[in-house]
């Protein structure tokens, strides 16, 4: 997982509120064994509208979402985080998400950042006013800036801390590694072996 402290890309705006998983990436698409190129299926019912928000001109390549209140509710599925991150989202705001999704989006180096309601109005406006309006992230800090708006951003500190080191559950447990072989090297021969690393 890349390694993540500051980064400034486009800024899209979300302008829905309550967007559940099933929203974010249909059922249809949770067939698939990967866990790459699923950038097909974000927003795909929505993404039929040529009106909707991500088919406009000024919003291609976004990397930063601006959504409405509730995001990421209903089923536990990670396809939401790979479907945003296979579509090129580094960061998502938003002034309330569920915790499943939050939870999911650290483990996958998304970042996910809780903004007020009005804060998220504000960059909303700035956003229509500015055509092709870019926002800064600084995990360190937990700031986002745009314009001449310097706004705080709530993420725990644990989360905070796997995406700055670029750590999703695997590099978490190969920091172990050393210790894993030597209980490994100690076992009984007749008990079950765990393959080594690749590479090693």
């Amino acid at each position: 997982m890349e390694k993540i402290t500051q980064f400034k890309g486009l800024a899209a705006p979300l302008k829905i509120s309550n967007v559940d998983t099933d929203q974010i990436i249909p059922a249809v698409y949770l067939k698939r064994i990967t866990k790459t190129g699923f950038e097909d299926g974000l927003f795909a019912n929505w993404r039929q509208n040529p009106d909707f928000v991500l088919n406009e001109e000024r919003y291609q390549g976004a990397q930063v979402l601006i959504a409405g209140p509730d995001f990421g509710t209903g089923s536990s599925r990670e396809h939401a985080v790979w479907a945003l991150r296979d579509y090129g989202f580094k960061a998502v705001f938003s002034s309330k998400f569920a915790d499943i999704f939050l939870g999911n989006a650290g483990k996958q180096g998304l970042v996910a950042g809780v903004i007020s309601e009005a804060d998220t109005e504000r960059i909303w406006a700035h956003i229509d006013e500015n055509l092709g309006a870019e926002i800064e992230v600084d995990l360190p800090t937990q700031e986002i800036r745009i314009g001449d708006m310097v706004i705080p951003f709530a993420i725990d500190e644990y989360t905070k801390w796997r995406l700055t080191e670029g750590l999703d559950d695997i590099g978490i447990t190969l920091q172990n590694e050393a210790a894993i072989a030597a209980y490994e090297a100690k076992r009984e021969s007749w008990k079950p072996k765990t393959l080594p690393a690749k590479g090693v």
